[in-house]
């Protein structure tokens, strides 16, 4: 007995076929790199509790606060050390009284040891401040997480003098080069900074002068990321490296190579590059040279 395909029928199965064949790649996603982070770790009451490896810059970068206020309303001071498992407050308390946009600037948390220096976070709350114990944070709550293993310091390759912090970079330079891909918009917490078109294995150069904050992968939507410090008010980050190749508390010179280019989410090769003012995104594009 034969069977009698319409006309029709075949032409749907014949499209079918076609499309099957095809691969189809959808476009990237523009990634939300400020809130990814914010749903994931921050409390119902609004704090954060300290996790292995993080700093106060990175903290503070990740909300998009500014690191003087976060020490300020934490009563933290020198040297600035916070441990996994402490609750942080990342707000001012009742009545505002701790929070000030022109707060006394603070310092680069750095815990040293020979031939080592290193922002992560130490594991015991027990260890007082080598200038003033009575500064020390009190121990977490029983309600609190558990301590999480020590973390492991980075080698330093470089030991020089501490970044100066009498002013704001004079000039900026361009982070790498390459095609300007997706520009900033205030307000969009999709679109923080610039993002920079390049080939994976290039050149990512700081643009200003600073002392590394940060080095690291733990926070979301950013990649292997660095975060460097100008002065009391600016920071600059930069994002989605393939390869790190500066520690927490090294210093660094404007155009220093500090990684290479990697690629984000989408599996783009690109830079995406911030700038901060006092914890706050700005547009790059306002400081760097024209093209």
């Amino acid at each position: 007995m034969s069977i009698k395909i319409s006309p029709r029928v075949f032409l749907v199965v014949l499209v079918l076929a076609l499309l099957s064949g095809c691969s189809y790649h959808p476009p990237a996603p523009i990634e939300d790199h400020s809130n990814a982070m914010v749903k994931r770790q921050l409390n119902a009451d609004g704090t954060y509790y300290v996790r292995s490896g993080d700093t106060l810059y990175a903290i503070a970068f990740g909300y998009g606060v500014d690191p003087r206020n976060v020490a300020k309303w934490n009563d933290i001071s020198s040297p600035y050390t916070i441990y996994p498992g402490q609750k942080l407050r990342l707000s001012a308390p009742s009545g505002g009284s701790r929070s000030s946009g022109s707060s006394a600037g603070v310092q680069i948390s750095t815990v040293k040891t020979p031939g080592r220096a290193t922002t992560k976070t130490v594991t015991s709350p027990n260890k007082a401040s080598p200038n003033k114990a009575s500064t020390t944070t009190p121990k977490p709550t029983a309600s609190s997480p558990k301590p999480v293993a020590k973390s492991t310091t980075k080698t330093a390759t470089h030991a020089k003098p501490p970044v100066s912090s009498t002013g704001d970079p004079k000039s900026w330079k361009w982070p790498t080069k390459g095609r300007l891909h997706r520009t900033f918009l205030a307000g969009d917490p999709a679109r923080n900074g610039i993002e920079i078109i390049g080939r994976e294995g290039q050149a990512i150069n700081a643009s200003a002068g600073g002392q590394v904050v940060y080095s690291g992968n733990g926070l979301i939507g950013y990649g292997e990321l660095i975060i460097i410090k100008h002065s009391e008010k600016m920071l600059s980050a930069y994002a989605h490296n393939k390869v790190r190749l500066v520690n927490e508390g090294e210093q660094v010179s404007a155009g220093q190579k500090i990684a290479e280019m990697g690629r984000n989410a989408g599996n783009e090769q690109l830079l995406h590059f911030e700038i901060r003012a006092r914890g706050k995104p700005v547009n790059p594009l306002s400081y760097l040279p024209k093209k």
